[in-house]
């Protein structure tokens, strides 16, 4: 696509004709009060100034930069000399050329300048996504499911959308909140937690809208309340399906209109807060019980994000370990080299009926525990050694004494797995995604990971 210049020239000017001739697409201003119109309004890839018009504000190439810093300034004048080269610079200016104009160094400077421009969008980009992986760091995981919450937390995060986190307790629904938080316009606003199971309900109501003094025994001055602690921020409900009848239509008004009183107190007040909401219970189930207000439900449940029990995504349970041994290793100043065959089949068997919270209590343990570079078995809970397969059960082939990093240990199994589910399936790779439960593009990009692509399919004889 052809780049836009805005050019601010006087008549007679011939630069945005030697641009139009270059195929650049042309704005073309007559002074610098409406060339200021354009830039911000407008927009253009490049801005090209004749610093000799009778308004040249010297300072407009650093008001262009601080405006929008992507967009380089060229300065063109006809009483080109190093002095003036240089306070261009200074003042902003991507480049400077003096009269009289030639046509193929204005051009090279503009490609310059879109060269430029081009890579600055490009690190801008790169430090978006980075920062993105930095706010889901500590959400680990790799499988389908994990991957597809990825793509719906980075869609619905910069919205106000309310959000509904659900799931078994342990798997992750306070560390998902957050990141919904920290991905948001508002990051740089307070993220307020509420744990509604942990309080009373009379003391629950004055804890989320605040009270005025006199409003009950012991409220001697007036209090602000979580929501408006909140404010310009996010406010995380927890356990919301504890919440009482009363309070429920209370938080029905919040979060539908953003206003609600202080307990005590008649004056009505506003909010501006992202409202995200967690349970373990089925709040569906509680509707239709009459337990929970269907009102209520439907306004909270705008964005459901269930997330699935450890046991749903096994696979994910050796990068968290991997992940939480490095976390607690620079915590108790440990340092380990990874772990034993023998507690890498006690992890893998376990079924971590406490999800991530049980993995995490865990890998603390066994960190703090282990005597030498490898955590062993005997550093694990007695749960997990009491079912770790024995003997011939032992899933690896590798000498206890081992060193391998967990990730590196279970491509192995996981490239033998696949390649027994393409076999049973005569290579159909539909079949075997199916078998597997996972898509054709996974599957995919596993066959090419472990060479799975180039290996010979079984030639089938024949029958006349």
């Amino acid at each position: 696509m052809p780049s836009e210049i805005l050019v601010i020239e006087s008549d007679g000017s011939d630069i945005g004709s030697m641009l139009e001739g270059g195929g650049h697409s042309v704005l073309r201003a007559r002074s610098f009060e409406d060339a200021w119109e354009d830039f911000v309004h407008r927009g253009a890839d490049v801005c090209v100034c004749d610093s000799d018009l009778a308004d040249w504000d010297p300072a407009f190439g650093e008001r262009c930069r601080e405006t929008k810093a992507e967009v380089p300034v060229l300065l063109v004048s006809g009483y080109g000399t190093i002095e003036s080269a240089v306070e261009a610079l200074r003042v902003g200016a991507f480049d400077y050329l003096g009269r009289p104009l030639v046509r193929d160094e204005l051009l090279l400077s503009i490609d310059r300048a879109l060269a430029q421009r081009s890579l600055l969008a490009e690190n801008r980009n790169l430090r978006r996504a980075l920062d993105r992986h930095r706010k889901l760091e500590n959400i680990v995981g790799t499988s389908e499911r994990m991957n597809r919450i990825f793509e719906v937390v980075e869609a619905v995060a910069p919205t106000r959308a309310t959000v509904l986190i659900t799931g078994e307790s342990g798997t992750g629904k306070t560390r998902l909140a957050r990141a919904v938080h920290e991905l948001s316009p508002r990051h740089e606003g307070p993220f307020i937690e509420v744990n509604c199971g942990a309080l009373p309900d009379s003391l629950l109501e004055s804890e989320l809208f605040g009270h005025a003094k006199g409003a009950f025994t012991g409220a001697l001055r007036d209090k602000a309340g979580k929501f408006e602690d909140a404010d310009g921020g996010t406010i995380f409900l927890d356990e919301i399906a504890t919440a009482s009848a009363a309070l429920q239509i209370k938080l029905l008004r919040v979060i539908q209109d953003r206003i609600f009183e202080r307990v005590g107190e008649t004056r009505t007040r506003s909010v501006d807060t992202r409202i995200v909401l967690a349970t373990n219970s089925d709040l569906l189930e509680l509707t239709q019980k009459g337990e929970f207000r269907e009102d209520l439900y439907y306004r909270i449940n705008v964005v459901n994000v269930e997330l699935p029990p450890l046991r749903d995504r096994h696979e994910d349970v050796p990068y968290l370990f991997d992940h939480f041994m490095t976390l607690f290793c620079d915590m108790h100043g440990k340092r380990l080299e990874g772990v034993d065959a023998g507690a890498l089949d006690a992890i893998l068997a376990h079924s971590w009926p406490g999800n991530i919270r049980e993995l995490e209590n865990a890998t603390e343990r066994a960190v703090v525990l282990a005597r030498g570079p490898l955590i062993r078995i005997e550093d694990l809970p007695p749960a997990l050694q009491r079912r770790a397969p024995r003997g011939e059960e032992s899933r690896f082939e590798v000498a206890p004494t081992t060193i391998l990093p967990l990730r590196q240990a279970l491509e192995e199994p996981e490239r033998r797995i696949i390649e027994r589910a393409l076999e049973l399936n005569d290579w159909n790779r539909q079949r075997t995604a199916d078998m597997l439960e996972v898509n054709r593009t996974t599957l995919f990009h596993k066959m090419k990971k472990y060479g799975l692509l180039e290996a010979a399919r079984p030639v089938r004889p024949r029958h006349h």
